[in-house]
């Protein structure tokens, strides 16, 4: 486990003061004892260092000393981390691996040239639409056209997909929902009984498209056990996949919206049911440097965010449950085991539902290569991953595969469909919802 908190040092600044260096403490915590290889996916898929976390941070070393070009070799091994931390947890050093990829990202970002094609599709997707919730919800419904008028399964029967490159990843489309989750105006949803805690919920982005019914399902579960809970209108982004991609300065400004829209009020926690936007929520000091307007507001909104799992386990469940009789095996979400460092939270809260049988995943802490868009842009290399991943969910006989990300549920749902696993998958809170709710 890392022995030091994110918050150990003065970090190099720009003129603005924006983060956007690694200081030279960062890359010398690495003692290259290679304790991180055999958790790091890529280096147990192909054995190759410069695709090991301490390869990837010598690589970085260099190039920041000017020593290194920033070359495609060097992008290559960069893009293909998948950013899951699971080489933090291992180091006996505190190396804050993260960190330095997603500064190393956002270098190659700023200073090296991707082929045409792929510069116009990652600044439209990070700059032109991820950011805008109109835009978001605007083409959630184009997409809902395609999936439910015939044309998805035409595209299937014709081979276009095939043709085009995209079958595998269009196996990874999600169903874009009926009723989109809106965050346009303020909402309050009362507590259930004695009120014990007044919480903001963030809503994120694409979840707001196609996990409508997961957001709902977190408000009941928080009402039933004592909150009264408020959705803030109005609510951007998190930055999480922009952060991951290099995009600081998008990612900043969305923290900076953020910041304004969920400090207005004194909430005892701010929420999140998904484990990556809680990961980069509970970060945004680091977009800022320290003596920033923004680095001491960021610093007071990271203590309040909560995942669900962590903050109804503090809290401790009240609602009553009715019995599932289920077996059910956890997934580790890796921002959410790695990157906040919670595991026992949602294990804690499985066992509590009566009836249910929690069996161990083997290598449960291990990614499932959803890993943000990974899945779209290292599509092969994830795919390997969720074989793997769905060996090891089948080899537990559970019925149910529960985690704590909406980018793990989309990844394992294609899998326990491409496997034939036969297996449901949902969300700890959809759990709850489940034993708390009307039996009907």
């Amino acid at each position: 486990m890392a022995t030091e908190t994110t918050q150990t040092r003065a970090p190099e600044t720009d003129e603005a003061g924006q983060v956007d260096r690694p200081d030279y403490r960062d890359f010398a915590r690495c003692v290259h004892c290679g304790l991180c290889l055999n958790h790091c996916p890529t280096y147990k898929l192909w054995g190759r260092e410069a695709d090991s976390p301490r390869g990837r941070i010598r690589q970085m070393f260099l190039v920041d000393r000017g020593e290194m070009p920033i070359d495609a070799t060097f992008v290559t091994h960069i893009d293909r981390c998948l950013d899951c931390r699971a080489c933090e947890t291992a180091c006996p050093s505190g190396v804050e691996y993260g960190k330095l990829v997603e500064l190393a990202r956002g270098r190659i970002e700023q200073e090296y040239q991707r082929p045409a094609a792929t510069r116009l599709a990652r600044e439209v997707f990070y700059r032109r639409l991820l950011p805008f919730p109109g835009r978001m919800a605007a083409l959630g419904r184009l997409l809902r056209f395609y999936q439910r008028s015939g044309l998805e399964r035409l595209a299937a029967e014709l081979g276009l997909l095939k043709l085009l490159g995209l079958a595998a990843r269009a196996e990874l489309m999600p169903p874009i929902d009926s009723k989109f989750f809106s965050t346009s105006e303020t909402q309050t949803f009362p507590v259930r009984g004695e009120r014990r805690a007044r919480v903001a919920f963030f809503a994120g982005c694409i979840a707001r498209v196609t996990f409508t019914a997961l957001s709902e399902a977190t408000i009941r579960v928080l009402q039933a056990n004592g909150c009264e809970v408020v959705v803030p209108g109005g609510q951007w982004c998190c930055g999480a996949l922009e952060v991951h991609a290099g995009y600081r300065d998008v990612a900043r400004e969305m923290a900076r919206r953020n910041l304004d829209l969920f400090l207005r009020e004194d909430f005892d926690a701010i929420i999140t049911n998904a484990a990556g936007c809680g990961s980069t929520l509970k970060e945004y000091a680091l977009l800022f440097g320290p003596g920033t307007p923004e680095h001491e507001r960021a610093e007071t909104f990271d203590s309040r965010v909560k995942d669900v799992t962590e903050f109804l386990d503090e809290l401790g469940l009240v609602a009553p449950m009715r019995p599932l009789a289920l077996r059910v095996t956890y997934q580790d979400s890796c921002h959410l085991l790695h990157g906040q460092k919670v595991r026992e939270a949602p294990r804690r809260l499985i066992a509590a539902v009566p009836g249910v049988e929690l069996a161990e995943m083997a290598f449960s802490d291990q990614c499932c290569g959803s890993a943000g868009v990974y899945n779209v842009t290292q599509t092969e290399t994830s795919m390997e991953l969720l074989r793997k991943k769905m060996d090891c969910a089948r080899a537990t006989d559970a019925r149910v595969i529960v985690t704590a990300n909406p980018g793990c549920l989309l990844q394992l749902r294609a899998g326990a469909k491409m496997a034939a696993t036969r297996q449901d998958v949902m969300h700890v809170v959809e759990l709850l919802d489940r034993a708390m709710g009307d039996p009907g």
